[in-house]
């Protein structure tokens, strides 16, 4: 009974190195933009657009550090994520100057409009922590400042990204609102159903399943 667990133990052994050394997800892209401090001394009709070299869409998640220095108390930095299928429908993420680092975060819709998520209004974000965004068939739209959740699985349906904007005055009349830094942005997109390792648990769930039924047929026999 031993030598036949033995056997079996190493037949999954070849399965390892297989999933080692799979290529990577080819559905998955990965795109690094880093906003300087002077695309955000615009207002908001006249947002600095970026064009994102891949298509992210359904399953995403943004990571956004925020490096930049504030020249003015009432200036913002802003970005808004637009969907690609439908430019009326963006998710805005809004962080304040110091000393009060407020926060927001808003949804664009064509039926709802603008409506603001979740807002502090003060000690909402800070330069140490990464803000990060989340989207998913399954759970929605989610937002993170460090490890604190502030909107959690929000319905906004399907959503694809392409491109974003910045901007950070209210008026043009404002003085400008950063004077150095940057902003980095890191968007990542994929099908985990695509990736081998996706379908790992179920081998192994298998491959214990069978060991089960030979041992369990064996000790009948014997």
């Amino acid at each position: 009974m031993c030598s036949i667990a033995i056997f079996v133990l190493l037949l999954s052994i070849p399965l390892f190195p297989a999933f080692a050394q799979s290529p990577m997800n080819k559905s998955e892209h990965l795109d690094s933009v880093e906003v300087p401090f002077n695309a955000f001394n615009v207002v908001s009709h006249n947002a600095t657009v970026f064009n994102l070299e891949h298509e992210h869409a359904t399953n995403w998640q943004i990571e956004i550090q925020n490096k930049l220095l504030y020249a003015n108390p009432n200036g913002n930095a802003v970005v808004r994520i637009y969907d690609n299928l439908n430019t009326e429908k963006f998710v805005e993420m809004g962080m304040g100057s110091q000393p009060d680092y407020k926060f927001w975060v808003s949804v664009n819709t064509p039926a709802d409009g603008y409506f603001v998520i979740h807002e502090d209004r003060t000690d909402g974000w800070s330069p140490d922590k990464v803000i990060t965004v989340q989207h998913s068939s399954n759970s929605g739209l989610s937002v993170t400042v460090g490890p604190k959740t502030v909107v959690d699985q929000l319905d906004v349906g399907d959503f694809t990204i392409k491109n974003f904007a910045v901007y950070g005055m209210d008026s043009s009349s404002d003085p400008p609102a950063t004077n150095s830094g940057s902003m980095t942005l890191n968007f990542l997109s994929g099908d985990p159903a695509q990736n081998p390792i996706f379908y790992m648990p179920m081998i192994v769930l298998a491959g214990t399943a069978v060991l089960i039924i030979i041992l369990v047929k064996t000790k009948k026999r014997t």
